[in-house]
């Protein structure tokens, strides 16, 4: 039975990626037990989903469903979506409002904080049936997470022994988040897809600039990122975490036609669109920079690409498929007009965005490809080998060498084993 200790690693710099990481049964079941249960912060939701009291969502953690709502004194809370009864899943709705969360199944009944409240029939019928004497409802309540935010982003974690959330993140993630979460949100919509690949195969996608103007003709033609552009990828202290950014319009046209010449069908500068507004970008930070894409270990990633902000969460569905759940969102200051623009910018990314629909066949392609291939490896050198570190370009990979370092890590494997 193999597990992640027992992968080939050619190569201690993770340059080389075992095929088979993304495709066991078991390598996916001690996952689940070791990151998502494990010592990690995983993204929840966002604080203004959940506004008011008795709000509440549904998501997951992993594979595991997970139920997020607002208590009555203004926290947040966060639990398995299990009644403690039978197993039966307590909320199905996404969202919604409610004073209590009662199971459908038996009608169990639970208040806010997660506490048992009622138990229909508790002594009987007629003095036959019913709960045993001993039977404490006060001991019963629904499997809680530890939750944190920050800049109203929410996170959750199983483990006591996960670090605080701000150190969890690092500085430059902070940065990026105070940046973007700079002021009260609105939100502005849902998008979810369902891809047939790997989870971790995604988070590689997300770390990897250099197929964005690649694989994505739109992002190349019309110069919302190119990797000739002034940008590049910053990551936390333990390499987990990953900012790939870029700024449009500092690069030349030309010299772009001259550098993608040798790609099939990537770059035309001769096209153009009868409509650019969706090109167009209304500076709104202080900085010059028109793209970030930001990967948060092991589920999170939030975008900025002009106008348009979004987050996207990974819910696992098994070694072999994923879903990604999309929040747009806007600001509470924004015109109407503004808002409008960033709906139309929406366009660009989702199932069926124009610079995103290929990442979920990407992944696909990948998983298809390397499924009878278990004992070969990926080749992960673009940037280079070795040191595994921020730069101030795009064309590398190295951030997807990170995900795998803190990925083996939480896996418990010993250093030794990677020769």
């Amino acid at each position: 039975m193999p597990t992640a200790m027992s992968l080939e690693w050619p190569t201690d710099d993770f340059s080389r990626i075992p095929f088979a990481a993304y495709l066991d049964e078991d390598i996916y079941v001690e996952e689940q037990e070791r990151i998502f249960r494990g010592p990690v912060w995983s993204y929840l939701a966002l604080e203004a989903e959940i506004p008011n009291t008795g709000d509440f969502i549904t998501t997951y953690v992993g594979d595991t469903p997970v139920l997020v709502n607002r208590q009555r004194d203004g926290q947040v809370s966060a639990f398995v979506n299990r009644c403690m009864h039978r197993g039966s899943m307590l909320k199905r709705e996404c969202r919604g409002n409610a004073t209590m969360h009662t199971c459908l199944y038996h009608q169990w009944a639970y208040d806010l904080t997660g506490q048992l409240r009622a138990v229909p029939f508790a002594k009987g019928h007629m003095g036959r049936g019913g709960l045993p004497p001993d039977f404490d409802i006060k001991s019963v309540k629904l499997t809680s997470m530890r939750v944190e935010s920050y800049q109203g982003v929410l996170f959750g974690t199983f483990s006591d022994e996960t670090e605080p959330l701000v150190d969890y993140l690092g500085d430059n993630v902070r940065a990026e988040l105070d940046r973007v979460f700079n002021r009260p949100i609105s939100l502005l919509g849902y998008q979810r897809q369902r891809i047939l690949g790997n989870w971790k195969l995604y988070n590689d996608n997300v770390r990897d600039p250099n197929h964005g103007a690649l694989l994505h003709m739109f992002h190349a033609t019309f110069g919302l990122y190119r990797p000739t552009q002034r940008g590049g990828v910053k990551m936390d202290d333990r390499h987990r975490h990953n900012i790939s950014y870029s700024m449009m319009g500092t690069s030349d046209d030309d010299a772009d036609a001259e550098a993608f010449a040798g790609t099939q069908k990537v770059f035309d500068k001769g096209f153009r669109l009868e409509d650019p507004s969706m090109l167009q970008y209304d500076k709104e930070y202080p900085d010059d920079v028109s793209l970030t894409i930001l990967s948060i270990f092991p589920n999170m990633v939030m975008q900025q690409i002009t106008n348009s902000l979004c987050t996207r969460q990974i819910q696992t569905r098994g070694p072999g498929e994923l879903e990604l759940y999309w929040t747009y969102f806007g600001y509470t200051d924004d015109d109407e007009k503004m808002t409008q623009h960033r709906l139309n910018q929406a366009n660009l990314v989702g199932p069926g965005g124009l610079i995103s629909m290929e990442d979920g066949e990407a992944v696909e392609m990948v998983h298809r490809a390397v499924k009878r291939e278990q004992d070969e490896h990926g080749i992960v050198e673009i940037g280079g080998k070795g040191e595994i570190a921020d730069h101030d370009y795009l064309v590398t990979e190295i951030p997807i060498r990170g995900f795998w370092s803190y990925y083996y890590e939480l896996m418990c494997i010993e250093a030794e084993q990677a020769a």
